[in-house]
């Protein structure tokens, strides 16, 4: 039989063997990797706005057929808190190599004090006009959750996605795994008739067919849905400053 220091120097070499090739192959994939999460997030942005993609389905699409929507149908737009839109040079200085918007990580822009936060705006140029896509963060139960807001030229959702790190199957990750949930926010409205930002209510039951400012809640996931109503309240007005005068115009 072997040593005990036998053993503990094999598992260490061992240990670090394994380190050192996946580190290795990390590195070695990274470009790819990169690209993956890039066409997942595309893809999302794009399922937003699906209603104006005709028979397109971007779940169904290729990753080349997702690059090449994006690319040619949709613009990226920058902004601060205060709405300016930035230059690219401002977003690398900011962190983000590519100076795009699609660079920017919402994850760490969370973490950053609000006044000092960047963020990420799309804009679908549509057969029927533009469709302002809004990116929106915050947190369910047990961990963050996302989503891409789809809103059309008077400012009414149009589209949703969302996604999740770690809620419950069955429960809070329906916000993802059931379409109706996202679906049921097209055609709500974020303004009231006096013109008042009222954003839309997850609401805790039924919300009524002719509520234009609500939507149903998750049947036995009320944190996660609470999280979605203050992500989306949240979320939106950041973009406030920019999409008001963008629609004035």
């Amino acid at each position: 039989m072997h040593s005990t220091s036998y053993i503990v120097r094999f598992v260490v070499i061992m240990t670090a063997l394994v380190a050192f090739f996946l580190a290795l192959l990390s590195t070695g994939w990274k470009d790819q990797i990169e690209l993956n999460e890039a066409i997942f997030n595309k893809r999302a942005i794009l399922s937003a706005v699906s209603d104006y993609l005709g028979d397109q389905d971007p779940k169904e699409m290729s990753d080349a057929e997702v690059i090449g929507i994006f690319d040619s149908k949709v613009d990226q737009i920058a902004l601060d808190m205060s709405g300016t839109p930035l230059e690219a040079e401002d977003i690398i200085a900011s962190g983000y190599k590519g100076g795009r918007a699609e660079d920017i990580d919402m994850a760490k822009e969370k973490k950053k004090d609000e006044a000092d936060r960047i963020l990420p705006l799309y804009v679908f140029n549509s057969d029927k006009g533009k469709i302002y896509i809004v990116s929106v963060r915050g947190n369910g139960l047990w961990d963050e959750i996302w989503g891409s807001i789809a809103l059309d030229g008077k400012l009414n959702v149009v589209g949703a996605t969302f996604d999740h790190k770690g809620e419950t199957p069955g429960l809070g990750a329906e916000i993802k795994d059931n379409p109706a949930f996202p679906n049921s926010f097209k055609g709500k409205k974020i303004y009231n008739d006096d013109g008042d930002f009222v954003s839309v209510t997850v609401v805790k039951g039924k919300a009524g067919k002719n509520n234009d400012y609500a939507v149903d809640g998750l049947t036995g996931a009320t944190v996660t849905a609470v999280g979605v109503d203050e992500m989306i309240r949240r979320g939106i007005k950041y973009y406030e400053p920019y999409l008001q005068k963008a629609i004035a115009q």
